[in-house]
């Protein structure tokens, strides 16, 4: 007897492809914290905004602030952009954008061309995490750092030859970013490195190399938040008094940094965003505006209740004031003359800047003293150029000798670290 057929299996479904790569968004620092990028000449901004009648779609947009009145120009491209989509001004009126799809890091200058938008392609990077930094203070280049958990690579990703240039490795894991002088050179992280963050300077132009520029004492955490290059002030967050506090030094001076009691606000978190330039010696009479964040009702964007805050570090007080209606929080440049400047947007103004004059500058006693040697007790062995600076706490400025006749012409050196700061047996004014 023979068996009948083994039955026959029922096809295989065909294979679906695999879902889309969705890209992953990382938002960075100054996505979170700024509204708009500004160019370092304060000639352009750039923001994603929100296309109307579609509170998801975004767009890149470009803000005209160098003449008479500011104007905004859209840059939408074929789709929506991520929220978490960075943006960044070109000295040239072009915008940068930086777009994650999976483990590749998109970057794109974008145009106005009559009713559309130019594109120009630059090339991506294979990597994890990676943010753009703050604009350079030439203008015509961008770069990026991508942290690692060993180490942190700094890439020029628009303005060089031949689309993005891997420039340096930077042992430990490295956020932040700031411009120590006026060129493309001299370059700020905040390096987490066994277990604490320090801010060491990063050389580009000798292949990265890397000298330390905080070390306020041994067990702190030491960050850089801003840098004047005319005057040389510097706005760090350290936990070195004890907790984490907002302090002021000067690169290039020997005095030591100051942790003032008018910056510490209960309750309330402060953030530096601007500083006035063109104070070359006198980093003292510099104004600082703030961003003060605290508990209030939310705003349609998801975010507490911002205002302003304005100081200067030979003032014992900080002067609190109101933000525009629609500010881009966080967002802001001075002038020369003492001038600040906040970037608005409402549905009558949508491209706005309010200006609001500061308080009068305080009376300095003199300009900040020469650089000098580092302290005796530094570990470290700087070369004999290097510009000194140190670490300590209060809030009336110092006393300073007066300026040398003949000052030396700046010149792109490596910054002595700050450091072995006598923070004990103080006693903070104001």
């Amino acid at each position: 007897m023979t068996a009948p057929p083994a039955p026959t299996a029922p096809p295989a479904p065909p294979k679906q492809p695999p879902p889309p790569v969705r890209a992953r968004v990382r938002v960075s620092a100054s996505a979170r914290t700024a509204g708009c990028i500004i160019s370092a000449d304060g000639s352009y901004a750039a923001r994603l905004a929100r296309a109307a009648g579609s509170p998801d779609a975004w767009y890149p947009e470009r803000w005209t602030l160098g003449s008479a009145e500011p104007y905004a120009v859209p840059l939408p491209g074929n789709q929506p952009e991520e929220p978490g989509t960075e943006v960044l001004p070109m000295a040239d009126g072009r915008v940068l954008v930086h777009r994650v799809v999976g483990e590749r890091h998109v970057f794109t200058l974008l145009y106005p061309t009559g009713p559309d938008t130019g594109e120009v392609p630059l090339g991506a990077v294979e990597c994890g995490e990676l943010s753009l930094l703050p604009p350079a203070p030439g203008g015509t280049r961008a770069y990026a750092v991508a942290p690692g958990t060993r180490s942190s690579d700094i890439w020029l990703v628009a303005g060089g030859a031949f689309g993005p240039e891997h420039l340096a490795a930077v042992p430990g894991r490295c956020s932040g970013g700031v411009w120590l002088d006026g060129t493309d050179r001299m370059l700020a992280l905040d390096r987490e490195l066994d277990g604490r963050t320090k801010t060491v300077a990063v050389d580009l132009e000798r292949g990265g190399e890397v000298s330390p520029l905080l070390q306020i004492s041994e067990d702190s955490d030491d960050r850089l938040l801003l840098a004047d290059a005319d005057s040389g002030l510097l706005l760090i967050r350290s936990d070195a008094p004890g907790d984490s506090r907002l302090g002021w030094g000067v690169l290039g001076g020997t005095r030591p940094v100051r942790f003032p009691e008018s910056l510490r606000l209960p309750d309330l978190t402060v953030t530096p965003f601007a500083i006035q330039p063109g104070q070359v010696l006198t980093p003292e009479a510099c104004g600082v505006a703030l961003r003060i964040d605290g508990p209030g009702p939310a705003d349609p964007a998801g975010g507490g209740s911002s205002w302003l805050g304005v100081w200067r570090p030979a003032a014992r007080q900080v002067h609190q004031l109101a933000a525009p209606a629609g500010w881009l929080t966080g967002s802001g440049w001075w002038t020369r003359d003492g001038e600040l400047c906040l970037p608005y947007a409402t549905g009558a103004a949508p491209c706005g800047v309010a200006r609001v004059t500061g308080p009068a500058t305080p009376a300095v006693a003199s300009p900040t003293d020469p650089p000098a040697d580092p302290p005796a007790d530094s570990p470290a062995n700087p070369s004999a150029d290097s510009p000194a600076v140190e670490a300590s706490q209060g809030d009336a400025p110092p006393a300073s000798p007066p300026p040398s006749p003949d000052p030396p012409k700046p010149s792109a050196t490596r910054p002595v670290p700050l450091q072995q700061a006598p923070l004990g047996g103080r006693t903070a004014g104001g």
